[in-house]
């Protein structure tokens, strides 16, 4: 790990410390009060990450952020490292405070933070889900999702780097709320579909837009697919701290430069309707990835056409959930 990277993934520790704390992911957000997210007296205050330290090496741990952002208690012991490990088990809330509890916190701006879930058996997307993003390609409203998939070997970490892949030269941003499956998923109702659900995270769904539009037979998959295109982060939040998740502002920036801004109340097919939709064919299973689509803004459709470069740091970020920033390099 060379020092410039250390010093991102500290920097960007910091700031989700300090994130979590203000209650407030953005200083152009509204300032709301921390006690709304978090509450003193429940253990409904999980926030999941997978990480590193120095002293273990390479093993990855399973730990929860403290209240204030500013600590991570092992959890791994039980659950052997994993998150989706851990969302198998079915353990309560209450277990989990309880192991938090008795283990010694470390800082977080002493590890490394991963991907908050690894390995999914499913990365499902939804294409043209957020009213400005079709409005911005002069597309109407679809009639009903688009889905397409992505490969797990593109997951990095919140702090990880985006490569820019040199057989494509048309590689953009597209923010996205994740969602975390966390309940085996066969034939669910709207009705019911929200249960189904674990929690949330932060995804970019970085895109090679000439090998989505313009080769490879018109399919997404390999434009889509390439390592290292979809970043995820910094924490899966459990559900019971997101009262709603179709009302979470939603943003990019490039080289701190605002690309996107907007709000998952856009979006066209809200997360009920896509797990009922989905599940008529397909099961899903409790680790499972859903990217639900990304606002206007993305650099395709910008006037002119804009596209990542080695050297380029993107940020995204969501409402409650926090921040990730990515440092695009070259392909080598």
């Amino acid at each position: 790990m060379t020092i410039a990277s250390l010093a991102l993934r500290s920097a960007s520790s910091s700031r989700l410390s300090s994130a979590i704390t203000s209650g407030k992911f953005s200083s152009t957000w509204i300032n709301i009060p921390s006690k709304r997210f978090f509450s003193k007296s429940t253990p409904k205050t999980m926030r999941f990450v997978q990480y590193r330290t120095a002293a273990v090496g390479n093993k990855q741990l399973l730990g929860v952020l403290s209240e204030d952002g500013t600590k991570v208690s092992d959890i791994s012991e039980r659950y052997g490292g994993d998150l989706i490990s851990f969302i198998r088990s079915e353990a309560s809330l209450e277990e989990v405070k309880a192991l938090a509890t008795k283990a010694t916190p470390v800082a977080l701006d002493d590890v490394e933070l991963l991907a908050p879930v690894t390995n999914p058996q499913k990365i499902l997307c939804v294409g043209l889900n957020y009213s400005g993003h079709c409005e911005e390609q002069n597309k109407p409203i679809p009639k009903e999702p688009m889905f397409f998939s992505k490969y797990a070997t593109t997951i990095v970490g919140p702090y990880d780097n985006v490569i820019a892949h040199k057989i494509s030269d048309q590689i953009d941003w597209e923010v996205e709320l994740a969602v975390i499956i966390g309940r085996k998923a066969k034939s669910v109702s709207k009705a019911n579909a929200m249960d189904f659900v674990f929690g949330y995270t932060v995804a970019q769904d970085i895109s090679a837009r000439d090998w989505q539009k313009l080769r490879n037979g018109g399919q997404f998959l390999i434009g889509k697919s390439m390592d290292t295109f979809c970043p995820l982060g910094p924490a899966v939040v459990h559900k019971s701290l997101v009262k709603d998740p179709h009302q979470l502002s939603i943003k990019c920036s490039v080289n701190g430069v605002e690309k996107q801004n907007g709000s998952t109340s856009e979006l066209i097919f809200r997360i009920d309707d896509i797990l009922e939709r989905v599940t008529q064919s397909i099961t899903l299973l409790p680790g499972d990835v859903i990217l639900t689509g990304t606002p206007a803004g993305v650099g395709m459709h910008r006037k002119p056409a804009e596209f990542l470069k080695p050297g380029d740091v993107i940020d995204s970020e969501i409402e409650r959930l926090g921040k990730i920033k990515n440092k695009v390099v070259a392909d080598s």
